[in-house]
């Protein structure tokens, strides 16, 4: 089928973009060596620009990335107007500026120089630039991204670690203000809730009895007193150790001296401790230590050779000048006055940590017969139980369910207050003073690392910013290059539709 000229005039030329260069060579359109060739004209174009008229379009194109074939022409046109008093009767310019840029254009034009360099131009505007500027941004959009994760991430974990901050203040039963004040001022606050605790115990008299009764019943009228120091918390209250031990109330109390322990300095590592003393070269030459040498080059080790004591000497108490010294022998228990408590035994029954637990477990014996009691008394008794029942005394046979309940009740209560998490704690402290440092510094290390998750929190906002400021400087670039090539693409288009009859040209493979 034979395609009539009018139809060929319409067949449109596509051109790979990529091979565009390569097409333009091999059809003989540009010369090969054309890179040399621009680069002379480049350097033409820098000393053309040093001397350029006053003129706001001029600036606008000198203002461009970079200066092709059209951008000259535009030059020369406007240099007709400005240099047309140089003009002369043959239609030639006298001005040198005039002469440069005509040359430059000339030489744009030799073997189609121009088209290589615009060919060459959008190539690599495609290729690499476009390419470069949307990764960069898309960087930038990630970055933000991922900026803005992990802001959430830090304040999320900080606001956790404060809210477990709190929760451990509400244990200790503090505010968290200062931690380590507030400590100290809650074992002031402890000898009143210990006194409290044991005024509490007088209300476990009637369940004692009860126990007491059954005990006696059970064991057939034995004579051991159970829950002993239950009993005596109950009628006296949190009495010191040495009344519980003797019986007696003491006529002085000297509570123990707490004193905070102090951590001595470690020394810096790799640091030696040689001591005061220095060593001085021995003047002996190298056998410093041979004999006949003086006795001050020897080194000093802080030990002195004594002669053995001769045999029946005896031991040496001092000086025999000395007046004889007399040994008083303190018999067993002489060393502390009558009547006067002092170290543990100054202490109150529940600030001892042996006489606390010994009332706890006496509570916890005391809650467990209640508790099996209360369980037997809600079962269905069977006749072997009511027959021995009727044996028993007048204080097991009158209870009732409810009232051993509501003495169980009364035991938990009390038990409850002496093991709480809070009590624990305060007797912790008052057991050991460096536990407040401890735990003031347990609690202070997660406040410590809210404020460096809140830190970096703030760094994390800074990049996100930095990323959102490079993003805006990059986006106008990008929109300047687009529109860049989407002229480039324009003008070599045109200007192929030109050479070939006015054929359509189609540049492939330009994603704008």
């Amino acid at each position: 089928m034979q395609v009539s000229p009018q139809d060929y005039q319409n067949v449109p030329i596509d051109i790979q973009t990529s091979k565009l260069l390569d097409w333009l060579v091999d059809r003989r359109h540009c010369n090969l060596k054309w890179q040399s060739q621009v680069l002379a004209i480049r350097k033409k174009i820098n000393v053309a620009i040093q001397d350029m008229p006053e003129n706001e379009e001029i600036k606008q194109l000198l203002a461009g990335a970079y200066l092709h074939y059209f951008h000259c022409l535009r030059i020369v046109e406007i240099l007709k107007g400005t240099e047309a008093s140089t003009k002369n009767l043959f239609g030639r310019y006298s001005s040198q500026r005039m002469k440069d840029w005509q040359e430059i254009v000339a030489l744009y034009e030799k073997e189609n120089t121009y088209l290589a360099e615009l060919s060459s131009l959008l190539v690599r505007s495609v290729s690499y630039e476009l390419p470069s500027l949307r990764r960069q941004l898309s960087r930038c959009q990630q970055a933000q991204q991922e900026c803005c994760r992990r802001q959430e991430e830090c304040q999320l974990r900080a606001a956790q670690l404060r809210q477990r901050f709190l929760a451990s203040c509400r244990q200790y039963g503090i505010a968290g203000q200062d931690v380590r004040q507030e400590l100290l001022a809650l074992v002031q606050d402890l000898p009143s809730l210990l006194s409290a605790v044991g005024a509490g115990a007088s209300a476990l008299s009637e369940a004692i009895e009860l126990y007491q009764a059954c005990v006696e019943f059970v064991c057939e009228s034995s004579t051991e007193v159970v829950v002993p120091m239950l009993r005596h918390v109950g009628r006296k209250g949190n009495t010191t150790v040495y009344e519980w031990r003797t019986g007696l109330q003491p006529l002085r109390v000297e509570r123990p001296q707490v004193e905070e322990e102090v951590v001595p300095e470690q020394p810096k590592e790799d640091t030696i401790d040689w001591g005061d003393f220095t060593l001085e070269p021995a003047q002996g030459g190298e056998g410093g230590t041979a004999s006949g040498g003086a006795q001050s080059e020897e080194i000093d080790w802080g030990i002195t050779a004594e002669p053995e004591p001769q045999q029946g000497a005896g031991i040496d108490w001092g000086d025999e000048d000395s007046q004889e010294v007399e040994i008083t022998v303190l018999e067993a228990g002489t060393e502390v006055p009558e009547g006067v408590a002092c170290g543990t035994d100054a202490l109150t029954l529940l600030e001892h940590a042996q006489t606390r637990g010994q009332f706890v477990d006496e509570l916890m014996e005391l809650e467990l017969f209640l508790c099996q009691h209360l369980v037997e008394m809600q079962e269905e008794a069977d006749i072997v139980a009511l027959s021995q029942l009727q044996l028993a005394p007048a204080v097991l046979q009158g209870q009732s369910s409810a009232h051993v309940s509501a003495m169980l009740a009364t035991t938990r209560a009390l038990l409850g207050q002496l093991c709480t998490q809070s009590m624990q704690h305060l007797f912790m402290i008052l057991a050991s003073p460096r536990y407040v440092e401890r735990v003031s510094e347990l609690l202070g290390q997660k406040l410590r690392q809210a404020e460096l998750l809140l830190a970096k929190e703030e760094l994390m906002r800074q990049k996100r910013e930095e990323a959102l400021a490079e993003q805006a400087a990059l986006e106008p670039k990008l929109d300047r290059l687009l529109e860049r090539t989407k002229e480039l693409q324009k003008l070599i288009e045109a200007d192929l539709s030109k050479r070939y009859g006015g054929r359509p040209v189609n540049l492939m493979g330009v994603c704008l």
